[in-house]
């Protein structure tokens, strides 16, 4: 085999289109023949070049391939389930880069390259909820416990999404039917076979009369939000939900409906009821499966205006974990901690002090973005004490998974969810303290707070503290 002229083009082939390690597969062998990516045409639903090309797996070696960060290739495997024709392409050249040198390159949220593929992965991942939320099994007639639900992804999620529901309905017989893909689970096997059609799964089954009748009672006309039921529940899921048909005659009826209940004669109630306590973290086997859980937080108010919830990344064995106060506006916009100019000046610091940023786990006390919108700028908002409450669940899971040896405190929201109420950040600065579970921990400033000092002397001074804290690291 000979290297192809640098003028010709080459085909790399991806079937199906969405597969991650075919994708991986075909980007080492272009990395490792030296290729650029304005000669790769990718063959993969609609990407193909029409004027063909040399094939990619024709092409000798000429390197060996890099190592890449483990953030980039769960990116990766979230933007190929996207449809969007650029999206094997847009990973290649981003994959490009990285070999060339920029090993931070995921740190740049307003990348336009990392801002295109994360708006890719972000639409896959709401598609991907919307079908753990509304998909309907309905049971096949004269086929006892066997069911077939119907839905039409935006995205080609179903590999993506099927193990979940493998999980979740693991003692039943199902298959979910999309227009691309069909994923089917015989109670102890999931395997995966083309597309159908919608008459290919029941229109209903008998047990939906009662679910109607059941939702009808539930159905609250004074919490009534058509805004939010829309955002929350778009019509084109309806026709996947029995109670959908109900909907139009609910919300024409309920301002009637909440008349009716506020000329009601008041009723004293026959018992008190205790309020619910607040829902509990999920605690799974992995940080990954915690990460999944608390991407739909809902504990605190923070998740409505917040893009979406970054949790903690690094290793899960790390002997140092990092707990910062709240994500800021790039992280809230690109999903990761530490990555705007609080997180670039803490991994400076690393830096001096010879510190491998990537051998750390890097977590917020609080898990959404709090804000105040100024015009088109979003403004950091530090988080109330009842936030850091309703997060501090997910930062002791955090903790209970990783185990680190020593804990470090990035401000005082986060020396209160670590340490609890009473502790006070100027007398304790820098000082080791032992947790009850026998982790050490100290707290320090915040990087942000470092960025605020407006004297090019003072945040000089600030920073060499800030560093000197830091430098307790090494001989810890």
């Amino acid at each position: 085999m000979s290297a192809a002229p640098a003028h010709e083009r080459v085909t790399a082939r991806i079937d199906p289109p969405w597969d991650a390690h075919a994708w991986r597969a075909a980007a080492r062998a272009a990395l490792c023949a030296g290729l650029p990516p304005e000669r790769l045409d990718w063959s993969g639903g609609a990407q193909g070049s029409l004027l063909g090309g040399l094939d990619l797996a024709s092409l000798p070696a000429h390197r060996t391939a890099p190592r890449v960060p483990s953030e980039f290739l769960l990116l990766a495997g979230a933007v190929l389930c996207n449809r969007a024709e650029d999206r094997h392409g847009l990973l290649y050249r981003m994959l490009w880069r990285i070999a060339e040198g920029e090993r931070a390159l995921l740190q740049r949220a307003s990348d336009p390259d990392v801002h295109r593929a994360t708006t890719m992965a972000q639409a896959v991942r709401r598609d991907s909820h919307k079908m753990k939320a509304f998909v309907r099994f309905r049971e096949v007639p004269g086929d006892t416990d066997r069911y077939i639900a119907w839905f039409e992804p935006d995205h080609h999620i179903v590999d993506r999404v099927a193990p979940f529901f493998a999980r979740r309905f693991a003692g039943m017989r199902w298959a979910i039917v999309t227009p691309y893909r069909t994923a089917i689970w015989d109670g102890e096997t999931l395997a995966f076979a083309d597309g159908g059609v919608r008459a290919d799964a029941p229109s209903e089954d008998a047990r939906e009369d009662l679910w109607r009748t059941y939702y009808a009672n539930i159905f609250n006309p004074a919490r009534l939000n058509t805004t939010m039921m829309s955002a929350e529940m778009p019509q084109k899921y309806w026709k996947h939900l029995p109670e959908a048909a109900l909907l139009p005659d609910l919300v024409r009826d309920a301002g009637l409906r909440v008349r009716e209940m506020a000329e009601r004669e008041h009723e004293a109630p026959r018992r008190r009821i205790p309020a619910a306590p607040a829902p509990a973290p999920v605690v799974a086997g992995t940080l990954e499966a915690l990460r999944e859980s608390a991407r739909d937080c809902r504990r605190c108010p923070l998740w409505q205006p917040a893009t979406q919830t970054v949790f903690g990344e690094g290793p899960s064995s790390a002997r140092t974990m990092i707990v910062g106060e709240q994500p800021g506006d790039e992280e809230d916009l690109s999903g990761r901690p530490f990555v705007g100019p609080a997180g670039r000046l803490f991994s400076r610091a690393l830096d001096e002090l010879g510190i491998d940023r990537s051998t750390l786990y890097l977590t917020n006390a609080v898990k959404h973005f709090r804000f105040e919108p100024r015009g088109k700028r979003r403004l950091h908002k530090r988080p109330d004490v009842a936030h850091i409450e309703a997060c501090n669940g997910w930062l002791r899971a955090e903790i209970a998974q990783v185990k680190p040896e020593r804990i470090v405190c990035l401000g005082a929201s986060a020396a209160r969810a670590v340490f609890g109420p009473g502790v006070r950040l100027t007398e304790e600065r820098g000082i080791w303290r032992t947790r009850d579970d026998g982790v050490r921990a100290f707290a320090t400033v915040h990087p942000s707070w470092v960025l605020r000092q407006g004297d090019p002397q003072a945040q000089a001074a600030a920073y060499a503290g800030f560093v000197d804290d830091l430098r307790q690291l090494l001989a810890a």
